[in-house]
């Protein structure tokens, strides 16, 4: 794969296009996304498991900007989604309604209508209530509501925080195991209701195949027993969560996770499904920051930014690790051991903790590392700061897909009430 973000000459390119010719036109905190490797990073999956009949359903979750969506839509994407606002954007980018899945523990009312009368692919479902409400909504709209249960195989996976270890029996997510197959008979007996599928889902950033594998041998044992009950299963949800390379360490190819899998899900005859996001962007986007001043003291060292925790939230709610360099090398310089915080009133704003870097100098530009997944997505306005601009760089050109917030912005949902 051709890397698209590159140094040449010392200096870092976005494709064919500077960090510095993107920032004097649309200044810092900024998000940069590289179209070509959204494509790449697509493709590759896809064709991983093109042997077999699947809807690669993209994350929404991950990263919802709207020119993003469009470009996977343009490529053949789907989506996964988790709330009403993620059906909605995804529907404004062009990602058709049986393509999307609804994933989710909490889907509202609101939310459940919204996707039937959308016409989605089908409902994840995550509860026993799921069932009963979409029985009887879609009775009232007199519709159908396609449906897998999400099952939980009670797998802890290998994650680097156990907030993305999703597969366990003490999380929110999915039906216990032993339970799920009195739910399908329940979803069988109840209007409105077309069992379509099963779904699991074991966690995030995983770069081993091996949990794969035990949820996918639990659940295809599920589905033969559901099938021969008299269920009628079309596909099998095996979720996202395929990991990548945040401190250099070795990630997982797609086709090593399809070389595994694929006999399995041949044998099956299930259509697969497949909710990958982190893997597509995470890698396709950088945060841009510039460099306030440095402080350092003996104590300690520190590189105050632009950016904090507000426009990356990762490493403090994470304790994740993103790679910190400038956007121009200077080899001849020493190097530093510095913390790399924000400007926002908390110890825990920082994007990078006791970091060996080449020195750093104020007003010069950085760029942190595998932030197209998570990043934006979870930005805040905290400390009253606007969120920053999104560019996509396609080749030699570079364009804004979001405005930078202004000081109105962060008011402008508000009602001014007098005494």
């Amino acid at each position: 794969m051709k890397e698209s973000f590159h140094y040449k000459d010392g200096r870092l390119y976005c494709e064919d296009v500077t960090a510095d010719e993107i920032v004097a036109t649309h200044g810092t905190p900024l998000y940069v996304y590289s179209r070509q490797s959204i494509e790449q990073r697509y493709r590759e999956l896809d064709d991983a498991f093109s042997s077999v009949d699947r809807l690669i359903a993209y994350s929404v979750k991950a990263n919802g900007n709207l020119s993003i969506l469009r470009v996977l839509a343009r490529i053949g994407a789907g989506a996964d989604i988790v709330s009403g606002g993620e059906l909605h954007r995804a529907r404004l980018a062009g990602i058709p309604a049986d393509r999307t899945v609804f994933s989710g523990v909490g889907k509202t009312v609101t939310e459940l209508a919204a996707g039937l009368e959308a016409g989605i692919y089908s409902f994840n479902v995550e509860s026993e209530g799921e069932l009963w409400q979409l029985s009887q909504l879609a009775t009232t709209m007199g519709v159908r509501a396609p449906i897998a249960i999400r099952v939980n195989p009670d797998i802890t996976t290998p994650t680097p925080h156990h907030y993305t270890r999703t597969g366990h029996k003490e999380t929110k997510f999915g039906i216990p195991m032993a339970d799920a197959p009195r739910l399908y008979r329940l979803a069988g007996t109840l209007d409105g209701l077309e069992v379509k599928g099963i779904d699991v889902h074991i966690g995030s950033q995983i770069l081993e195949v091996e949990p794969y594998m035990l949820a996918l041998q639990k659940v295809l044992e599920l589905s033969e027993q559901l099938r021969a009950e008299g269920h009628r299963l079309e596909y099998l949800d095996l979720g996202g969560g395929f990991g990548v390379s945040y401190e250099g360490e070795a990630s997982t190819p797609a086709r090593v996770f399809a070389e595994a899998l694929l006999p399995e899900l041949r044998r099956s005859g299930l259509r697969l499904v497949l909710e990958p996001g982190r893997y597509i962007l995470a890698p396709s986007g950088i945060l841009l920051t510039r460099v306030i001043t440095v402080k350092e003291s003996d104590a300690k060292s520190f590189i105050i930014t632009d950016a904090g925790m507000n426009d990356l939230l990762r490493p403090s709610h994470y304790a994740s690790y993103h790679h910190i360099a400038g956007a121009r090398l200077h080899p001849e310089r020493d190097r530093m051991h510095a913390d790399v915080v924000g400007p926002i009133c908390e110890t825990g704003d920082f994007l990078a903790l006791d970091r060996d870097l080449e020195r750093v100098l104020d007003g010069e530009l950085l760029a942190v590392g595998t932030a197209g997944a998570y990043g934006f997505a979870m930005a805040s306005n905290y400390n009253a700061r606007p969120r920053p601009g999104e560019v996509l760089v396609d080749g030699d050109t570079f364009m804004l897909i979001r405005k930078r917030e202004t000081y109105d912005d962060l008011v402008r949902g508000e009602l001014e009430l007098l005494d």
